[in-house]
C-alpha cells in the first residue's frame, strides 16, 4: 500500500454518543480501521443566514482510498446533521507497519 492510498475522514457530530455509533458502526463494518474521538471541541460555522457558535464533537476515521465511498454512505445513513461535514484528506507519508495495518482492516 503506498501512503496516498490512506485517508484520514473528518466528520462533527453531536455529541460523543453520536461520534461513539458511528465510529463503532464504520470500525464493525471494516468500513474503516480506527477511530478517534475529540471534544467537546468548539465549531463556528455559517448555516442558514446565521453564525452558530456550538460545542460539537470530531470523529477522525481512518480508511482507504478505496473504501472511502463506502464510509462516506455510512456516515450520511448514521448522521443526524443535514448536511454532515465528511472531508476525506489523502495521507501523504506515514509508518509502513501503521499504513499496512489499515489496508488489513478495511473490506476492499
Amino acid at each position: 500500500m503506498s501512503d496516498a492510498d490512506c485517508v484520514v475522514v473528518l466528520v462533527t457530530v453531536r455529541d460523543e454518543a453520536e461520534g461513539h455509533a458511528l465510529g463503532r458502526s464504520a470500525v464493525d463494518g471494516r468500513l474503516a480501521a480506527c477511530c478517534n474521538l475529540i471534544g467537546p471541541i468548539r465549531s463556528i460555522y455559517r448555516w442558514e443566514g446565521r453564525i452558530h457558535d456550538e460545542a460539537e464533537w470530531l470523529v477522525i476515521l481512518k480508511t482507504t482510498a478505496a473504501g472511502f465511498d463506502r464510509l462516506r454512505q455510512r456516515i450520511l445513513e448514521l448522521h443526524s446533521y443535514e448536511t454532515p461535514e465528511v472531508i476525506a484528506v489523502p495521507v501523504v507519508a506515514g509508518s509502513a507497519s501503521y499504513l499496512r495495518w489499515v489496508a488489513d482492516s478495511v473490506d476492499r
